[in-house]
């Protein structure tokens, strides 16, 4: 019976599988460090045929490099031995959420999902650390050689700690961020479908660095163009200029497929229904380029009015459609504008470069949920909503959050699904960092969140770190716009499951003879930790078999074992020990598309071979597999 692997994919095989079926002279042998022979790129061999001439030694490039780029590319590539692990009980509608939140680091949360989600999301929005000095927190140390990186990324620290400064000071103050961004963006790029389009928030810090590393990943023909997000009115007491702005990146996964970038003007627009039809009122524009229109000479109009028009080049035009009733005449400082209605589902224009949406209400955003003082700064859900608006408007479109930080990402999609009743789903990961490394951060917590005395309505009491406010403010916001909701008759899924990144769900039984101690031999019979329940296992099985971990989940309780189902029949799980030929009949009776099987839940090789023989019989086209 054919074992799961249980780590993320390796995406390194999976590269030299496609240069092989491309190129297949340049394939060749070299032997691991335990002397075994495992396939090889001659980079020789494939720089000559990406050649019109002879190559000979290295040439310049136009291209972005730094110490540690090699192995921060190595880092996207390297399998992680790592799970995420369900928390029932921190979650909102555990059972039938397609929301995702991931606690932990979104490096190992990006591995994890490659094979479940590759080539499924429509937005990823980034808004990663700005590199001020002092709120730099992935100490990824790509700098290290692959044999330490791979051990490190496993099991090596239990603890998961992933905390560092990065002050100006340090000599690798740039390459340092940039270690931490590119295998991030590598993964991510992998996850949008041919429509996705990423953005990314960022300051003048690195904004010219993240530009050259998104054109090298994404293809600079990809870029579609550079928002500017104006969030402050100006003043302060900057020592050369006041900056006001934030820049938002913007790419495709590929440029030709992508859907123009619009916005709704109802996200600031006044709307009225007339006969059933809700329309939007157009009057600034119009006004701006019509000018008004005055009582005095007589002329028909829709309304019976008597107007005089400043511009008669326009007249004739205005008049034929006051007249189709496509423009209407408004009172206006005593006169009368015209004033354009539109359908509501045909009110769009393209995304303008500039948003202006001021910091202030993101601090207002928090304070409407009675969290007033959590969060430093938080990105405001206009600014959101608009994103979102803009690059994800279908029914099921996918939103990822890689810095959850306050879920301002996540309540902006709650409320623009509400709005235009559009349903996403979303996924947020936020690594739990602890507020008190935090407290003075520009763009974290707040320095009073440890004391707020905020009672989170998943009974922790006062939040301890990042994560904890960032999933208190999806329940919040959540439950909020399930009521606006419901008033509108619309269905909503405001809940999500929360995974946690674990370390990996098998003990590390492979050792060698020499250092195998022999009072150690009964404690690794057991391939699986003591301390994993069935639905820890059957999430790591799930992402092995790339199924996406919000598909639904039965439980179905039987006297001397449990069944889990999966998507009714998509995948059918029994991790209990001692199986019986009766539990495994009842499984391929059901004939799933595929079972899994613990390796120790058999009582022998003989009972092992058995459950294979019954499946070949009764469910043959049964995927069957064990852990």
């Amino acid at each position: 019976m054919e074992k799961l692997r249980m780590t993320s994919p390796d995406l390194t095989e999976a590269n030299i599988d496609k240069l092989a079926e491309l190129f297949p002279t340049v394939i060749t042998e070299t032997l691991d460090a335990d002397g075994n022979p495992q396939r090889a790129v001659d980079f020789d061999l494939l720089r000559q045929e990406l050649s019109d001439h002879i190559v000979d030694g290295p040439q310049e490039r136009y291209r972005l490099d730094w110490p540690g780029k090699r192995a921060a590319a190595f880092a996207a590539n390297a399998p992680i031995a790592k799970s995420l692990r369900p928390i029932r009980e921190e979650s909102v509608d555990f059972d039938t959420t397609k929301n995702l939140f991931i606690e932990g680091d979104n490096l190992e949360a990006l591995k994890l999902l490659q094979e479940s989600y590759l080539g499924k999301v429509k937005l990823i929005y980034i808004d990663p650390p700005y590199n001020t000095g002092n709120d730099f927190i992935y100490d990824d140390d790509f700098a290290e050689d692959a044999e330490s990186y791979l051990l490190r990324s496993g099991q090596a620290r239990e603890n998961g700690e992933l905390l560092n400064a990065n002050p100006e000071s340090n000599g690798r103050f740039h390459s340092d961020w940039l270690d931490m961004m590119y295998p991030r963006l590598k993964l991510a790029r992998s996850l949008l479908s041919d429509k996705g389009v990423l953005m990314v928030s960022i300051d003048d810090g690195e904004v010219a660095g993240l530009r050259l590393l998104l054109d090298e990943l994404f293809g600079r023909g990809n870029f579609i163009g550079t928002l500017i997000h104006q969030r402050a009115k100006g003043g302060g007491n900057a020592k050369n200029l006041v900056r006001g702005h934030d820049y938002i990146l913007t790419i495709a996964r590929n440029i030709d497929s992508v859907e123009p970038l619009r916005r709704d003007k109802v996200v600031q627009g006044r709307t009225e229904i007339i006969d059933g039809v809700q329309y939007l009122i157009d009057d600034d524009v119009l006004r701006k380029t019509f000018g008004k229109y005055e009582t005095g000479t007589e002329r028909r109009c829709l309304y019976e009015e008597i107007v005089t028009y400043k511009g008669q080049a326009k007249k004739d035009e205005i008049d034929s459609q006051l007249e189709a009733g496509t423009l209407f005449l408004m009172p206006w400082k005593g006169g009368h504008i015209v004033a354009k209605r539109t359908p509501l589902n045909e009110a769009k224009s393209k995304l303008y470069s500039i948003i202006k949406v001021l910091s202030e209400e993101g601090t207002a955003d928090l304070e409407s949920l009675e969290m007033a003082g959590t969060f430093s700064y938080p990105k405001p859900v206009r600014l959101m909503r608009q994103l979102i608006q803009a690059t994800a408007s279908s029914p099921g479109d996918i939103v990822i959050d890689l810095f959850s930080g306050s879920a301002s990402t996540v309540h902006g999609l709650f409320d623009q699904s509400v709005a235009d009743g559009v349903p996403r789903s979303f996924i947020a990961m936020q690594i739990p960092e602890d507020l008190d490394v935090q407290l003075n951060s520009v763009s974290g917590p707040a320095e009073s969140v440890a004391r707020t005395g905020i009672e989170f309505t998943n009974s922790i009491g006062a939040p301890h770190t990042v994560a904890e406010i960032s999933k208190e403010r999806i329940r919040r916001a959540g439950s909020r716009a399930s009521s606006e909701a419901t008033k509108k008759s619309l269905a909503l899924d405001t809940g999500f499951r929360v995974l946690r990144v674990d370390n990996s769900n098998r003990n590390a039984v492979l050792q060698s003879a020499d250092t195998l101690e022999q009072l150690s031999i009964d404690t690794l019979v057991s391939s699986i930790r003591d301390d994993r329940s069935g639905l820890d296992l059957l999430f790591q099985v799930m992402l092995d078999w790339g199924l996406e971990p919000t598909m639904s989940i039965v439980q179905e309780d039987f006297p001397t074992y449990t069944l889990f189902n999966v998507e009714d029949g998509m995948l059918l799980a029994c991790f209990d020990r001692n199986l019986t030929s009766e539990a495994i009949r009842e499984m391929a009776r059901r004939q799933p598309l595929r079972a899994v099987f613990r390796d120790d839940g058999f009582e022998s090789d003989a009972a092992r071979i058995n459950a294979e023989q019954i499946f070949r019989e009764v469910s043959p086209s049964t995927e069957v597999k064990a852990i």
